[in-house]
């Protein structure tokens, strides 16, 4: 019993570090445009590919803009595209399964199949196949990432809802003369939104990449837009004579990417144990 409760105020300590974190990062994009020392944009023929000094912390890029400004403008461009792709697919994989759960029948078999199309295929392989109908652009690289990113949230929602919906305080909601749309929302939403938040918080990490890796095949944002996967595409022909174009994004990524996985997983095990007591 001991050895739980210590495990559980570890995972609390790292759950509240890492959301501090998150939350930084989070702060760190927002304030992005007060804190770029230089136009990210901006081009400059005569400072192409120079190594980090005062004026460029992080050096230039081969079209000599400043690689720290376009990174701090790829935080606010990765960051954000993944939270909204995330929240959207949330809304509506939540409220789909939701529906399949609560009312069974033709709704269910309608929206399960759909969803069993959808992983039918790997989720990277249909994301490009989507942008490269769709074109670039970061609202054609999240509708790519977002066509089958529902399906998580679809079926977790329908399994709860199932389990929920034959609980007593469901059937004197239905009782009381609450409509269908109520019970859903007012009674059933706020008993599973937890499992449905450890979710989705996993996926913020999955999203960045998958949004990156557009961008890094070209099918993404498009120029001259700072995104840290185009950036690192762009930079990878210059890897010798310039590494820090490469190196900044990359690093970047890799942090950003690993904060909100190890937040992801830590949400998970804590909502393990707790519902293990």
């Amino acid at each position: 019993m001991k050895t739980k409760r210590k495990s559980a105020k570890r995972l609390k300590r790292r759950a509240t570090v890492l959301l501090i974190l998150a939350a930084a990062l989070l702060a760190l994009s927002l304030a992005a445009p007060l804190l770029m020392p230089n136009d990210p944009d901006a081009t400059d023929a005569q400072s192409m590919n120079l190594p980090p000094d005062a004026e460029h912390p992080l050096g230039t890029d081969r079209y000599g803009r400043c690689v720290l400004s376009r990174v701090l403008a790829g935080a606010e461009t990765s960051i954000f595209s993944a939270v909204a792709l995330v929240l959207i697919t949330f809304i509506i994989g939540t409220a789909l399964g939701m529906a399949a759960g609560y009312f069974g029948g033709v709704t269910d078999t309608v929206i399960m199949r759909l969803a069993d199309i959808m992983l039918a295929f790997p989720q990277m392989v249909l994301a490009i196949a989507v942008a490269g109908i769709l074109g670039g652009g970061m609202v054609n690289a999240m509708l790519a990432m977002g066509v089958s990113a529902w399906t998580l949230y679809a079926r977790l929602a329908r399994a709860q809802v199932i389990a929920l919906k034959k609980e007593p305080f469901v059937s004197a909601a239905r009782l009381s003369g609450c409509g269908s749309f109520k019970v859903m929302t007012k009674y059933l939403l706020p008993n599973m939104l937890g499992p449905l938040a450890v979710n989705a918080a996993t996926q913020l990490g999955v999203m960045m990449m998958g949004i990156a890796g557009l961008s890094f095949l070209g099918i993404g944002v498009a120029e001259p837009q700072a995104e840290w996967g185009s950036m690192i595409n762009q930079g990878r022909a210059y890897m010798q004579l310039a590494p820090w174009a490469v190196l900044a994004p990359a690093g970047a990524m890799v942090v950003t990417v690993m904060v909100f996985n190890l937040l992801g997983d830590t949400l998970r095990d804590l909502a393990d144990t707790e519902a293990v007591k």
